[in-house]
């Protein structure tokens, strides 16, 4: 078999024979069918036609794209070229970066410490207020009443105040039971003595209060006489000054004190002074 194509000829004349003698092989190897491989291969190796198949491979591939989304809407789109969306893209990169290094720097944002616990407002503590205390008032004991036993008691404070034996509160009881049977007196013939606490009246010149002390005596003034505690610190002050009061019998103590008309009357009341200031001191 004989190529037709003088340049078939050529190549034939110009490859080298082999040792084999094998028309069919010779023919495999210098025939129109590997010519042609060779020719096309040639040809694939060029750089350019390479460029030029990957570009056409491209174009071919963006318009199928563009094919597809038109037949997915029935309305048009206009197709956005390359360059243009390359450039809007640029664009917007400047932009952004175009800001300037001289800006302000944003405030610090400050993250509390997970462990730091809030500060807590100070409280304001208020204290309460606390009402007085009223002392306790004292049982009545030897057929006193409550007026009378108050009465009582302050003549037993005010001694004990001045560190006065058990025999001077005694004489001091038994002396007010008798002048004004232990309620704070004001005096009829001194109208400004009504003008005080009181718990009833007499008509003794102007004597006053528990131990009817006289004002014109220089016991003292009406308002002070008037004072339950007054008037037994000046009774046990002019008791201190009757010298050796204490071996006196307390009838005689109480008188040598109030120089009364009726000396004797005080001793009637001394046990029941007794067991009042016993009752006021346990």
């Amino acid at each position: 078999m004989h190529s037709d194509d003088p340049a078939d000829q050529k190549l034939t004349d110009a490859l080298p024979t082999t040792g084999s003698g094998d028309a069919a092989s010779t023919e495999r190897t210098i025939g129109r069918h590997r010519a042609a491989d060779s020719r096309r291969r040639a040809l694939l190796g060029s750089t350019s036609l390479r460029v030029a198949l990957a570009t056409g491979v491209t174009c071919c591939l963006g318009l199928t794209a563009v094919a597809s989304a038109r037949g997915s809407d029935d309305t048009p789109r206009p197709v956005e070229p390359l360059a243009e969306a390359v450039a809007d893209r640029a664009a917007i990169a400047d932009e952004r970066a175009s800001r300037s290094l001289d800006r302000d720097a944003a405030p610090m944002r400050v993250v509390p410490s997970p462990t730091a616990k809030p500060t807590p407002s100070p409280k304001v503590v208020r204290k309460a207020v606390k009402k007085p205390v009223k002392p306790r008032r004292p049982r009545p004991v030897a057929g006193l009443d409550q007026v009378q036993m108050d009465n009582a008691k302050i003549i037993v404070d005010v001694g004990l105040e001045l560190k006065m034996p058990r025999r001077a509160l005694v004489v001091a009881l038994s002396t007010a039971m008798q002048e004004s049977n232990l309620y704070n007196l004001a005096s009829d013939v001194l109208p400004e003595s009504a003008q005080y606490t009181n718990q009833g009246s007499g008509s003794d010149h102007d004597s006053v209060g528990l131990f009817q002390q006289r004002p014109s005596s220089g016991w003292g003034t009406v308002a002070e006489l008037m004072r339950p505690s007054y008037a037994a610190r000046a009774f046990y002050t002019a008791l201190n000054e009757v010298p050796g009061w204490q071996d006196m019998s307390v009838t005689a103590a109480a008188q040598a004190v109030q120089i009364s008309a009726y000396p004797d009357a005080y001793a009637q009341h001394e046990e029941r002074a007794s067991t009042v200031a016993a009752a006021l001191t346990a």
